[in-house]
């Protein structure tokens, strides 16, 4: 009886050496870092609107900025965007007036 079927062919996966595999994963994280870096920088850039650093904000933390005005969080929200906490008081009022 004679088969075939050719001889199992491991996936291109497991081609790579443990030292490449190390070094693609240790170039993964420093590109995740400098991503996330400079998505920091622009989350506090003053070119940026109040608007486009809160959304930054979010998404960073994977966090809504809260609707009642007086959360904790809002004072963290604008130290780390730079805005004032009236800034982003006024971006609260303009998502609850664009909700309406």
């Amino acid at each position: 009886m004679t088969f075939d079927k050719q001889p199992y062919q491991p996936s291109t996966i497991f081609n790579d050496s443990p030292v490449e595999r190390r070094l693609q994963v240790q170039r993964a994280e420093r590109e995740r870092a400098a991503l996330r870096e400079s998505e920091l920088e622009e989350q506090a850039s003053h070119v940026k609107e109040p608007r486009e650093r809160i959304e930054i904000w979010e998404r960073l933390h994977a966090l809504r900025l809260p609707r009642t005005p007086d959360h904790l969080l809002l004072k963290v929200i604008a130290t780390q965007t730079r805005l004032t906490v009236a800034q982003v008081h006024e971006e609260q009022q303009r998502r609850v007036a664009r909700s309406m």
